[in-house]
């Protein structure tokens, strides 16, 4: 008998140790309600939505890369940015979000595993190339950062991307959003009067063509693990000075995502569900 149940744990452990293209090559969600399942880093999503590639005020970019599913919640929150960005600061360009049922990716991020991540882009140019798949593939989202340097590009940085971030921390979805330091230490050093909305913006490497905007676990998705509590203040401190001060902004290449992640036993049904 102790030696069957080493044989079912081993079997168990076994089926959360997934390879990333398990999960990338399934196209379509699972059935059944939507459940963010697991940590961003390590899980999946069960019943996702599908973001059409084209609405008011936004437009999908590197649509080969099918990462265009998330939570409800998630595709509200893009569809409700881009209505809101429409009325008079441009169009958003948004990267991606998750895979069709969740889980790791082959290549691009180690999060964006429980339908609750998203990039969008701090470009708001409405002539960047849209309509074919074709168009919009292998096109890179062009970083505020001056070229080899630590500072912010003021011809293409206004305060139109100001605004699109104060749009976005001001969804009570939204848990936090991930920018470039440097970004950050100019938003800190602009702002003017309620100085709240800044508490969300939070330091993150690389992040200097793009926000990364992140949701807080869905009451109902039982299974979500939530990240820790944000610091208390507006994070404008000395531990903002000390992200600035960790070597290169911009490094040259991106880590991949570690292999194998070990997902919560809930996700092998995800990934098999029909």
């Amino acid at each position: 008998m102790p030696q069957l149940l080493l044989v079912l744990i081993s079997c168990l452990l076994s089926a959360q140790k997934v390879e990333p293209n398990s999960w990338s090559d399934i196209r379509t969600p699972s059935s059944g309600p939507s459940f963010a399942i697991g940590d961003t880093s390590a899980g999946c999503l069960r019943g996702a939505e599908e973001l059409p590639i084209e609405g008011e005020g936004y437009s999908v970019m590197h649509l080969e890369r099918h990462r265009y599913f998330g939570h409800p919640k998630l595709i509200n929150a893009a569809q409700r940015l881009g209505k809101a960005i429409a009325e008079d600061l441009g169009l958003i360009h948004i990267g991606d979000l998750g895979m069709a049922r969740g889980g790791p990716m082959p290549f691009g991020h180690r999060s964006h595993q429980t339908g609750l991540d998203v990039d969008i882009w701090f470009d708001l140019n409405p002539s960047l190339p849209q309509g074919t798949n074709k168009l919009r593939s292998n096109i890179d989202a062009p970083s505020f950062l001056l070229k080899g340097s630590r500072e912010l590009d003021y011809s293409l940085w206004s305060n139109r991307q100001v605004q699109m971030l104060k749009l976005a921390v001001s969804n009570p979805d939204v848990d936090r959003i991930f920018v470039n330091a440097r970004i950050k230490q100019e938003l800190c050093d602009s702002a003017n009067g309620n100085r709240d909305w800044l508490h969300k913006i939070r330091p993150w490497y690389f992040h200097d063509d793009h926000f990364h905007m992140r949701l807080a676990c869905p009451p109902d998705s039982k299974s979500c693990i939530r990240q820790a509590p944000i610091p208390i203040g507006d994070g404008c401190d000395l531990s903002l000075d000390e992200w600035a001060n960790k070597g290169p902004l911009k490094p040259s290449k991106k880590p991949p995502p570690p292999p194998n992640p070990i997902l919560p036993a809930e996700c092998s049904s995800v990934l098999m569900d029909d």
